[in-house]
């Protein structure tokens, strides 16, 4: 347990409690599916799916929820993708034990023309794992949280996935095919690895991991050096999951550190852009910072005190070299909390001073830009009305392992994960 104030900890905890409502409400209570977000008529986000199916255990262990609610939930979920279609028609749920990024909320068939996607797969699997970790005891119902959540992740194609490559592919559509992008470089793809390298019955090579390190970047921003991206959200995703803490494959071995020291720095990198702010945008400050992959106030051009601006939509923001239109992600601060608590905590007071995360149903607002002017928002510019699952998730699950490493130890004891870092070259620390 670290050691907080008694206002930080009271911080933490109403930033947590508020964060984990939106898997409470935001659920169609018939087949469990998570909206991706409050906008109306949205579909649900099978990534927010898997944050929910972590995040329940967490809620149990805070007294959110009772276990009992919380089996409830995450069987409901569980037995809609183990019921739900695959194939290769167009409005199936998933093909090849894989599923579709997003899914319409009432039916769970593809929605929007969308790809069957290995990366929030990969999520929805973590969160299935997590479930399985956490729901041990020997009852008629966490037994079938165990059989199902192995079920469903045995039955994942990772080969296939690869689409005759070396790396996984970002994923498939039925009309195309395969997408042409892969996950290769430094970034979220990290977890997919390894739980494709752990797989039991359709194992990528190890060959495949290091045609991935292969395109990593060794990059040194401002005073910091370390395996380079730009967005804050890949130095986090697959840490929500698995201790990076002195485990090494080689690539980084050879740099005398581990990949939470690496985002340690990064999440240092990211504070100093901010206190630097290259760019003279308004309320950047080394309490207010986080450029990630999230939504902006744009697209739109607008001139701003003599200097023409251009905002963006959904974008990956990053530094040092953008794109930056202004637009700060509280949630993402949140997210490096277990990194660097000593500048996480200070900006979190801030944001919830200046009532970015007050009288909200879910707690912290996703984004806001200070620049974008808008009357209503207290001189805090815009202000973004919608909340996120894919943003929620990681305030829960990250405060959770920064107060007791609470889904680290869940999954330290996951043989899948074990396997897949073991096969990717990991050793040391509790490997």
């Amino acid at each position: 347990m670290n050691e907080l104030t008694r206002e930080q900890d009271q911080l933490l905890s109403d930033l947590q409690r508020d964060a984990f409502q939106y898997f409470v409400h935001e659920v169609n209570p018939d087949n469990g599916l998570v909206a991706d977000s409050t906008k109306g008529g949205w579909p649900s986000s099978i990534a927010a799916v898997g944050m929910a199916l972590a995040a329940y255990p967490v809620g149990v262990e805070r007294n959110f929820i009772s276990r009992e609610e919380a089996i409830e939930r995450t069987l409901r979920k569980l037995r809609f993708f183990a019921a739900s279609e695959q194939g290769t028609h167009a409005d199936a749920t998933g093909y090849k034990g894989f599923y579709y990024h997003f899914l319409d909320m009432q039916t769970g068939k593809r929605a929007w023309q969308c790809e069957v996607s290995t990366m929030d797969s990969t999520f929805l699997f973590a969160g299935m794992l997590t479930a399985a970790a956490y729901f041990d005891q020997d009852s008629a119902e966490e037994n079938e949280i165990r059989r199902l959540a192995d079920e469903l992740y045995r039955r994942v194609d990772w080969r296939w996935a690869t689409g005759g490559g070396s790396t996984l592919v970002h994923g498939w559509c039925p009309e195309t095919g395969f997408l042409k992008d892969r996950w290769d470089g430094y970034d979220e793809g990290m977890l997919a690895n390894v739980l494709a390298l752990g797989s039991p019955t359709f194992p990528l090579p190890p060959e495949s991991y290091y045609a991935d390190v292969a395109a990593y970047e060794w990059k040194k921003v401002f005073d910091y050096e370390y395996v380079f991206a730009a967005p804050l959200f890949i130095h986090q995703f697959s840490h929500i999951w698995i201790d990076f803490r002195e485990i090494k494959d080689a690539f980084i071995r050879q740099y005398g550190l581990d990949y939470f020291e690496n985002s340690r720095r990064a999440t240092y990198a990211h504070r100093e852009y901010a206190k630097r702010n290259p760019l003279g945008f308004k309320g950047y400050s080394e309490v207010s910072w986080g450029l990630t992959a999230c939504e902006g106030p744009g697209p739109r051009e607008m001139t701003i005190d003599g200097v023409k601006r251009e905002f963006f939509d959904y974008v990956a923001r990053g530094i040092p070299d953008g794109p930056d239109d202004g637009t700060l992600a509280p949630w993402a601060v949140a997210a490096s909390l277990p990194f660097a608590p000593e500048i996480v905590l200070p900006a979190l007071d801030h944001f919830n001073q200046i009532e970015v995360g007050v009288d909200h149903p879910y707690g912290l607002r996703a984004t806001f830009n200070p620049t974008f002017p808008d009357e209503k928002s207290n001189g805090h510019g815009w202000i973004s009305p919608w909340h996120f699952g894919i943003n929620e998730g990681p305030i829960v699950l990250m405060i959770e392992n920064y107060r007791a490493d609470f889904i680290w130890r869940l999954l330290r004891s996951c043989p899948y994960i074990v396997e897949g870092l073991r096969r990717a070259g990991f050793s040391g620390g509790w490997l």
